[in-house]
């Protein structure tokens, strides 16, 4: 009891001050947050006829017992190593097997036992304080169940098990084990004497060790904000599309504007061709994914078809300009990238009857002119 008070007292101290927002996580994969256990441990064993206040260390060395009304309890050094999986970020499973050696104890000879128990962990300190990578103190209690073989008396018996474990965190990998264990094993499982067959035989422990994380990720992460990033998105596209119904505005008008010339005279047609030029004077866009020079939609070559037709009607050049953005990659790489986008735009234009003669490609390698970054990923098409 006194340990248990002290763990909780000085892990509570070393709390943040600050507290810990509460978020949901992501789930991981199968193979994230494992971890391996392993502690050495000090027991006291109490029979059916064992007074449960009797002082372990009357008395007695270390893996040894009085056999007497008033204490009737031997103790045992031993290790336990253990395996196991969070689930989420306050629920876990663990198997553990723990092997014991006790002295001449009870008039009987040396004893050698194993138990191995499945525990379901709970972790309070998430469940209740919200999940903290950087929190240096855990409380997590647990319970289970499994079986003990006493290797000597070659007896098995059924395992309850209990405990609390209190993991004090040293890095990201390393924690610090202090765990308080209880296992109440079955009256078959004879081998020590004094223990009548009709009682119960409980054991109580203190284990120290630590906790190594393993697995693909040994964390979790935020549930990303869907609704936001929707919403993002959302006011992305409509600022394109509201630039580009300008765009289509503006490109009606000059061209009702030509239709309506009533002077076609040499002056005039040069003025006609010149208004052609003014219709799709403005860069067209067309976007690719990260490191990719395959054009990311279709969609965008419906608006370069509109400078493939007026190029081929007035016989013009047409200018197309990759760009790849500057915070991804290097510039020799960006340089490559930009060119294949501006060639992969011209093969478009081709295939769409422009003469490859009449396109002009330039590369302007990595930018980031426009915001988000991401919009730098394309390739420009305006006529000469």
């Amino acid at each position: 009891m006194l340990l248990a008070f002290a763990s909780v007292s000085v892990a509570s101290m070393a709390q943040d001050a600050v507290p810990t927002e509460k978020y949901s996580v992501a789930t991981n994969s199968f193979w994230s947050n494992w971890f391996v256990q392993a502690n050495v441990n000090y027991s006291a064993f109490y029979n059916g006829t064992s007074n449960i206040f009797a002082n372990p260390f009357y008395k007695f060395p270390l893996g040894t017992g009085v056999n007497d009304n008033d204490h009737n309890v031997t103790t045992a050094l031993g290790f336990s190593v253990a395996i196991g999986k969070w689930f989420t970020p306050g629920i876990g499973l663990r198997t553990k097997g723990n092997f014991m050696w006790l002295g001449k104890a009870f008039d009987s000879d040396v004893q050698k036992y194993l138990t191995v128990n499945e525990q379901v962990l709970f972790n309070l300190s998430n469940m209740i304080c919200g999940y903290n990578e950087n929190r240096i103190w855990n409380f997590i209690p647990y319970a289970g169940a499994g079986v003990g073989r006493n290797f000597d008396a070659k007896s098995n018996t059924l395992v309850y098990s209990a405990g609390l474990l209190n993991t004090f965190r040293l890095g990201k990998v390393v924690s610090l084990n202090l765990e308080l264990a209880y296992n109440s094993y079955g009256s078959e499982w004879s081998g020590m004497g004094g223990v009548s067959p009709k009682h119960r035989v409980n054991q109580f422990a203190v284990e120290v060790g630590a906790t190594f994380n393993i697995g693909k990720t040994t964390g979790w992460n935020k549930t990303p904000d869907v609704e936001a990033i929707k919403a993002l998105s959302q006011g992305q596209i409509d600022a394109l599309n509201a630039q580009l119904a300008d765009a289509n505005a503006e490109n009606a008008r000059l061209q009702k504007q030509i239709r309506d010339h009533k002077c076609p005279t040499t002056t005039n047609a040069l003025d006609t061709k010149s208004a052609e030029k003014v219709i799709v004077s403005a860069p067209v866009s067309v976007f690719f994914n990260l490191g990719k020079a395959k054009i990311a939609s279709q969609k965008d070559l419906q608006n370069v078809q509109a400078v493939a037709d007026a190029a081929k009607a007035n016989n013009a050049k047409i200018v197309v300009t990759g760009y790849a953005d500057s915070k991804t990659g290097s510039a020799n790489l960006n340089q490559s990238l930009s060119q294949k986008r501006a060639e992969a735009v011209a093969d478009a234009l081709v295939n769409m009857g422009v003469d490859r003669s009449n396109i002009e490609i330039n590369a302007a390698g990595g930018v980031d002119t426009l915001s988000p970054i991401s919009y730098n990923r394309r390739a420009t098409v305006e006529l000469k």
